[in-house]
């Protein structure tokens, strides 16, 4: 499969500050690409590099082969999304979705046929006459979406398009990208701080940590293989053990990982140790109840604390987790710790003796 982006020795400073850090990042063709990471980490900047709404300090851009680190965006095969919409009030829905096609000069019955596509590509069909204020926010977010693939980019971008939108529709919505994409077939690069939304929507996923890429991979690598501290914590819930904690309870200094959900608890204190389990002991300090889950957090009798995620199987959370003081045992297969790397950032640091 072909590159649809790729990204070499990108780099974007903002006089003192340096948001992007040498970054080198490949695309695929048809791919959702996701690019993941707290406020202020230098997804957005990479996505406005990508779009040529900013200028690269250092490193170049390449789409579909071509270098186009020194174009502008209307020369570049993209489009782009925006958590805002920027939708035209005193235009209609049509008016809004055609916009783009009058300012390259297509022709008035070309417009009005590849806009009508478009409506009908995000599930808008009929809605063309409305104003935007008539529309709930999933539907002005569809129109967003119509005006920018009715011109055919090679490539969508989209800057956390749906963190406007309330839980239920946002989770609506994130099935509905993915398969509009699949659909379509063209790259989409996906910008969000929501793991959630990454892991639902995206074929891989980039994680960034202080204008690096800490890791990218699949969502389930991701999730069961994380690299370093930062992708473990940061992609779900995990216990980090490192020092005498993790040397007492894995039998090195770690760091290590452990998910919530791959540690079993039992009331009570239970020996159950076997050469493919690691068994402790400990109180419960907190529960945590979640509706579908209870977090329950442990502290160990042997020095440290890990929590628990157990499924609301029971009628009663109460019963299953216990309560806090209660003494419980915990185990895990050792398979399931996950040793990790120092993060990216230490790396590069390393590398350039600062």
């Amino acid at each position: 499969m072909s590159e649809a982006i790729a990204l070499r020795g990108l780099r974007k400073t903002f006089g003192p500050v340096t948001a992007v850090d040498g970054v080198d990042l490949e695309i695929l063709d048809g791919e959702f690409f996701s690019m993941l990471g707290p406020s202020g980490s230098g997804k957005t900047t990479v996505l406005r590099l990508i779009a040529g709404f900013e200028t690269p300090t250092d490193g170049q851009v390449v789409l579909a082969g071509k270098d186009v680190t020194g174009q502008p965006p209307f020369a570049r095969d993209v489009n782009t999304v925006f958590q805002d919409y920027a939708l035209f009030p005193h235009m209609s829905v049509l008016e809004n979705v055609e916009y783009g096609l009058r300012v390259k000069k297509v022709g008035r019955r070309e417009c009005r046929t590849r806009a009508l596509a478009a409506l009908d590509t995000v599930r808008l069909a009929g809605f063309g006459d409305r104003s935007p204020h008539q529309l709930s926010g999933g539907q002005r977010q569809r129109v967003a979406l119509a005006r920018a693939l009715v011109n055919r980019p090679r490539v969508l971008l989209l800057d956390e398009p749906l963190g406007a939108l309330d839980l239920k529709l946002r989770r609506e919505m994130q099935i509905e990208l993915k398969q509009m994409q699949r659909e379509l077939g063209i790259t989409f690069v996906f910008v969000t701080h929501d793991q959630e939304e990454a892991l639902t929507m995206s074929d891989r996923i980039a994680v960034f940590r202080d204008g690096l890429v800490e890791q990218v991979a699949t969502p389930v690598v991701l999730y069961e293989e994380p690299a370093t501290p930062f992708v473990a914590g940061f992609v779900g819930t995990s216990n980090l053990l490192e020092g005498e904690v993790a040397r007492a309870l894995v039998g090195e200094p770690g760091p290590v990982s452990i998910r919530p959900e791959k540690i079993a608890l039992q009331p009570g204190h239970v020996e159950t140790k076997t050469d493919e389990r690691v068994v402790v002991t400990g109180v419960v300090d907190e529960v945590v109840y979640l509706g579908a889950s209870t977090h329950v957090v442990v502290d160990l009798d042997g020095g440290g604390r890990l929590t628990v995620l157990q499924q609301n199987l029971e009628s009663s959370s109460t019963r299953s987790s216990g309560r806090r003081g209660d003494p419980v045992t915990l185990s895990w297969q050792r398979a399931h710790v996950i040793p990790l790397g120092p993060p990216t950032s230490t790396l590069a640091s390393a590398r350039t003796g600062t």
